[in-house]
């Protein structure tokens, strides 16, 4: 059953999903709380998050509940406090609770005329934009040929999560798929903090859960990440393994569209990287 209501409704039951998912995962001994006793669920009860935050357990179930309920910066606080929420899971709470902070401003999806022209001189770098939703937006002729061919995929599969669970080629080109695909759903989740409720992300989560179990498996978990610079490791068919460093560029402001780099780790990656710029070449000529 899909669940219809406003964008205001779908951001409530998500804060409730997600507060239900962080407090199951804390342990009693981890807030030096009595053990005694069978335990239905697991993790913490609702009324032992309460009195630890120090807010009512009517008000709390409501809001775990998705209720319309006034809710403060500083009650979200104590309860991301007693939840122990790490930095990012705590930005992740507020946001989803952000109707009495001020709403947050659109996301532009165009992009500046020359950011072809860039993608293009950091060949034979792969470089690529992806926007909040991990739509690829523009890419140059090394991302094109890293993994899988981008520029030969309808619109609506240049998507990176979707590649992440539908692709065989993109997936056997991440020697560490299972971290990669869990990273990669963490960062979705918590950039559609910002767009609960908008029909092109519950598309994509829907068709998402449709074409992949693992996919649903880890959405269901409520785990979300945000975007950092990090080094990992791809397999490219024809050059073989390679070690790049993933920096991340944002165009606008840190929740729009971001330019992703791919720079060589070592020596022997650089080359290689060259080397397939020069295939690539051979096998288009110009």
């Amino acid at each position: 059953m899909v669940f219809m209501g406003t964008k205001d409704e779908h951001r409530r039951k998500e804060l409730g999903a997600f507060l239900r998912s962080r407090r199951e995962r804390i342990t009693p001994e981890q807030v030096e709380l009595p053990t005694s006793g069978r335990r239905r669920t697991p993790g913490l009860r609702r009324e032992e998050v309460a009195m630890l935050a120090g807010v009512g357990v009517t008000w709390y179930t409501w809001l775990e509940q998705g209720r319309d309920i006034n809710v403060s910066a500083q009650v979200l606080d104590a309860i991301a406090n007693t939840l122990r929420l790490d930095p990012h899971e705590r930005g992740h709470l507020l946001t989803l609770a952000n109707a009495q902070f001020g709403a947050t401003e659109k996301n532009c999806q165009n992009l500046p005329a020359a950011t072809q022209t860039i993608l293009d001189q950091l060949q034979p770098y792969p470089a690529f934009v992806l926007n909040p939703r991990a739509d690829i937006l523009a890419f140059n002729r090394a991302y094109d040929r890293l993994l899988t061919p981008i520029s030969e995929l309808p619109v609506e599969d240049r998507n990176s999560v979707w590649l992440m669970f539908t692709s065989p080629a993109y997936r056997a080109g991440l020697p560490d798929w299972g971290a990669a695909s869990r990273k990669s759903v963490g960062r979705f989740r918590s950039a559609m903090a910002n767009h609960v409720g908008e029909p092109g992300w519950k598309e994509l989560v829907a068709r998402l859960k449709a074409a992949s179990p693992e996919f649903a498996e880890l959405w269901e978990s409520n785990e979300v990440l945000g975007n950092t610079n990090l080094s990992k490791e791809v397999i490219n068919p024809q050059v073989g393994r390679l070690r790049i460093d993933y920096t991340n560029m944002w165009l606008t402001d840190r929740g729009g569209p971001r330019l992703i780099t791919y720079t060589p780790a070592d020596e022997e990656t650089r080359l290689r990287l060259y080397r397939l710029a020069e295939l690539d070449q051979v096998r288009t000529p110009a």
